[in-house]
Order: structure tokens, then sequence, then C-alpha cells
């Protein structure tokens, strides 16, 4: 039994928590909200992520001091991509054991369009960190914390340390596969999350399966394009963090980017969504991140590019998509 920390209390972070506490592991959870961590202690649940028939395991322990996770093995970061260069800057200023990282945000760093790991390598002090890794792929925390059969993906270099997180997190319901493409699997799970918002527009205007699966199909076009661009490798976007991925955030109402994209899709317009919106949607943050690394090695990328349009420069829904409808006629594989 190793004990393990997670950072962050939301649904990703708690349904973590739950399969590592399945897997009979001591597990605590920091959250800075100290009303959250008093629903969780005495509920076992929260409301905000989960319906009132999920119960988390009683063993699981949550905490808003996050020096109680100083003695643990393993530190999950299981935080949105705007919040990881500060939450390592927090972690340098009171940790004092080193560790394994497992990073969960899919995205870039805001600031700098830094992938997520080099941020966290770049920030966190080398002599807390034992070494790195991301557990990422197609997973909703709903499906997850009611133990529905779901598989993903540790990606890092060292072989040995993608065995022990892999045997960590790995039982009956929850499958882990190791990868190493870096580069390629953290492309591939921040650039579905801007796919994702523009299936969600498409069936907010109305359109149907025939436009969203030529969505997805050419979306994945793009973001394999950009990976190979960047130096990841062609199987990783056929993989778990590439087309898996891609395809369940692209077509579930569990996914907060098609959620987003459905209602900008339904007013025609972003401005109002923008404006009301009160959850993280990684698609938005992402946007910048994907457009900067297109143009820094010249790929092309129509529909990333068309979604900014929407969300950052208030072109209506209903003029970008004839937009796309009406460029060049060219081959398939160009």
């Amino acid at each position: 039994m190793s004990r393990i920390g997670i950072i962050g209390a939301g649904s990703w972070g708690l349904a973590l928590a739950n399969v590592l506490s399945d897997n009979q592991h001591d597990v605590i959870v920091y959250t800075r909200e100290v009303a959250d961590r008093d629903i969780i202690t005495h509920t076992h649940n929260h409301p905000m992520f989960f319906n009132e028939h999920v119960t988390l395991n009683h063993s699981i322990q949550v905490t808003c001091n996050l020096k109680d996770l100083d003695d643990c093995t393993t530190i999950v970061l299981s935080v949105p991509s705007v919040a990881i260069e500060d939450v390592c800057i927090h972690i340098n200023d009171v940790f004092t054991t080193p560790k394994v990282f497992v990073n969960t945000a899919k995205g870039f760093n805001p600031r700098n369009y830094q992938l997520l790991t080099d941020t966290i390598l770049s920030t966190l002090l080398p002599t807390l960190m034992i070494d790195l890794v991301s557990l990422i792929g197609p997973s909703h925390a709903e499906e997850v914390v009611v133990r529905l059969l779901t598989s993903v993906n540790v990606v890092g270099e060292n072989d040995e340390t993608l065995i022990e997180v892999q045997r960590l997190f790995s039982n009956t319901y929850f499958r882990v596969y190791r990868n190493h493409d870096v580069i390629g699997a953290q492309l591939g799970v921040a650039t579905k999350n801007v796919i994702a918002l523009a299936s969600g527009m498409l069936s907010g205007f109305g359109l149907a399966d025939n436009a969203r699966a030529a969505l997805i199909t050419r979306g994945l076009a793009e973001m394999s394009r950009l990976g190979l661009a960047m130096g990841g490798q062609l199987e990783t976007f056929l993989g778990l963090c590439g087309v898996g991925d891609l395809v369940v955030t692209a077509t579930s109402t569990h996914s907060r980017n098609f959620q987003a994209g459905y209602r900008i899709g339904k007013d025609n317009e972003a401005a109002t969504f923008l404006a009301t919106n009160q959850k993280t949607v990684e698609g938005v943050y992402a946007l910048s991140g994907v457009l900067h690394y297109a143009q820094l090695h010249q790929v092309e990328m129509p529909i990333c590019e068309a979604v900014n349009r929407i969300v950052h420069h208030q072109e209506k829904v209903s003029d970008v998509i004839q937009s796309l409808t009406e460029r060049d006629l060219k081959r398939e594989f160009e």
C-alpha cells in the first residue's frame, strides 16, 4: 500500500481518489476550500460534480493543509492547466521530500504556451521530484467514479516509473497503458478540447451526425499534422490520447467543452457564454496555445482557426460554418 496525495478536489481528482482507494492505497486529497473539505468529508460526495447516488470511499481523507501531503510518495496534480504553475510554486514552499508527480491536466501554460510537463519541470524544485509522468486519455470522471470501464495512458520517458504508476492505478475497471510520446500525447489531449468545442457548436447550431463525423475526422487530421511537426509520433494520434480522447470529448454530454460549444452554437455567438460561464473550459484556454504552435510550425488548422474566430473575434457560428464549407476543394490527404 502506498500513500498518495491528490492536489485538487474537482471531479477528476475525486474520481481518481476513489480509484486509488479501491486499490487499497492510503489517499489524501488537498483542497483550498474549507467548504469543499467539509462537504466531501461529511457526505462522501460532492453535489457540484456527482449525483446523489455516488458514494466516495470513506477512507479518503481531505485536507486544506498542503503540508499533510508531504509524507506521500506520489502526488497527483489534478488542477486546471491555468493553475499548474502557481500550484508548483506553492509546493516548493511547503514540501520537503522528493516524490513522483503525476500530472492529469490537459492543455498549455497560458503564460508562455509551454506543454504542462515543461512548466512543471521548470517550476518545481529538482530536489522535490523523483520523476514526472502524465495520466491522460479518454475519461469522464462521472463514469470512473461509478466504476465504468475506462482506459487511459500514463505518459513519460522512464519505463520504470511508468510501470510503477500503471500498477498504482490499474484495476478491473480502470486500465492504464504506457506511452513514451510525451509531446504527441500532451498535444493530442490539448487539441481535442478545441475540436470538442467545434463539435458542440455544430450540434447547438442544429447540424447532426454527418457533420460531426466529418468534423472529428478532419479535426484528427489537424491534430496529427501539428503533432508530427512538433516531434510527436503518428501512433499516438491513433491511440487513446489521440482519436480516443477526441471521440469521447467531441461526442459526450459529460464533456464541458462539448457543452460549452453547444451553448455557443445555440446562441450563434460566443459572447453570452463567455460572459456567464463559471466552469473551467479547457478548450477556450487551449486555443491560443494550439494556434501559437500552428503558426510556429506553419501547419494549417482551419477548424481550430474557425473556433478561434468565434470565441475570440466575435464572429457568428453560421458565418464561420459557411466559410469552412466554401474553402477550395482538395484531395483528402493533403
